[in-house]
């Protein structure tokens, strides 16, 4: 199901969203190869989904939000698609267990259901595509 220029998004579901996700992750990793970064991978990611019809947010600002007190505590999330699931997007050697709980918290703060955490610093992409679900 991979969406064309045309495509309805408001009823597309985060599940059909991430395929999209991952068909234009692969699309730029086969283009550009691993270890540049991230930014540049960002930019042609957002170019890639922005082409599939795609809303696309991105260095989305995330507020902490504690019991009264609301707190811009500098949480920037890389992409937000469709306003329904966050992308994050790293170039390391290895993806450590912090990476996977900073999307967790965005996921939280952002009060969104599903992530992707795509590093694009690897041999293969395919384990390298993370998805994260809060209370999904």
């Amino acid at each position: 199901m991979y969406a064309d220029k045309d495509a309805d998004f408001s009823q597309m579901k985060e599940n059909d969203i991430t395929y999209d996700i991952r068909g234009a992750a692969f699309k730029v990793y086969n283009a550009l190869g691993p270890g540049l970064l991230e930014s540049v991978y960002e930019t042609a990611l957002i170019y890639e989904l922005k082409q599939m019809g795609h809303e696309i947010r991105n260095q989305v600002a995330v507020p902490m939000i504690y019991a009264d007190l609301k707190m811009d505590v500098g949480f920037r999330l890389d992409l937000l698609v469709d306003d329904l699931v966050i992308v994050e997007i790293k170039s390391v050697d290895t993806l450590l267990d912090v990476h996977h709980k900073q999307l967790l918290t965005y996921l939280r703060l952002a009060n969104k259901k599903l992530g992707l955490l795509i590093n694009f610093n690897t041999n293969s992409l395919k384990d390298s595509i993370v998805r994260i679900a809060n209370n999904l």
